[in-house]
């Protein structure tokens, strides 16, 4: 299947699942397929690529992100990146800090749409969640970030393990495997990031005291990671 192809066919699940006349469970597997599909389609990139079928560069670009809770926002964009196979380098300061990506140009288009969909309803969620009584609003909207981070992270890696399990089943036994190709690539997206940018050091952990945890978990894992990818060319 062309990308092209496997473009419109994420937009037709995605429509499908957001139909009004579909149940919650054929809405949830549409859902399912595309987040599936989505996962498999940069992974076949990478592998055309090391096939020499098409050549397929690096490329990168910039997530902004706004207060309120930036740093917040950046970490859920930086775990989006990392799962679907980027790199990323954390760029200015607050108020505004945006992350820059490099990865494969189906993964770094792939991350620009969920993090924009997942900004949005997290925003959403918030919103609605009941602080508990006495506990400083800040703090516990900050470990609610984290954990609706984490949530997604996990999500999006165990599409990803799948998909890769899926190419591997169809590759040929003398053919080089779905991780080294995929190691190696790995390998190509680290060089064009640090030429960018040289030697990096890794953030500090942060120390969040909130209690917001495992409610932004639990929203994390209700999260549509299908919801607004009509991926407009």
């Amino acid at each position: 299947m062309s990308e092209d192809a496997k473009l419109r066919k994420i937009r037709q699940l995605l429509v499908l699942a957001e139909d009004p006349g579909a149940t919650p469970a054929e809405a949830q597997s549409c859902r399912d397929k595309a987040e599936r599909l989505m996962a498999q389609y940069g992974i076949d990139a990478a592998l055309l690529a090391k096939d020499g079928h098409r050549a397929v560069g690096i490329v990168d670009a910039f997530v902004r992100l706004d207060a309120p809770y930036v740093r917040d926002k950046a970490t859920l964009a930086v775990h989006v990146a990392h799962a679907m196979r980027c790199q990323s380098v954390l760029v200015g300061a607050e108020p505004c800090i945006s992350v820059h990506v490099f990865g494969l140009e189906a993964d770094v288009r792939c991350t620009e749409i969920l993090v924009t969909s997942l900004l949005l309803q997290a925003a959403h969620e918030l919103a609605r969640v009941e602080i508990p009584r006495g506990e400083h609003v800040a703090a516990f909207k900050r470990s609610w970030w984290q954990g609706f981070s984490q949530a997604v992270y996990v999500r999006l890696r165990t599409v990803e393990d799948d998909a890769r399990a899926q190419a591997q089943a169809g590759r040929d036994d003398g053919e080089p495997s779905v991780e080294m190709v995929l190691a190696d690539r790995s390998h190509e997206v680290e060089q064009v990031m640090h030429e960018r940018y040289g030697s990096l050091r890794r953030a500090p952990r942060r120390r969040l005291s909130g209690t917001g945890i495992d409610h932004g978990y639990a929203s994390g894992e209700r999260a549509d990671l299908g919801r607004g990818t009509s991926l407009t060319p």
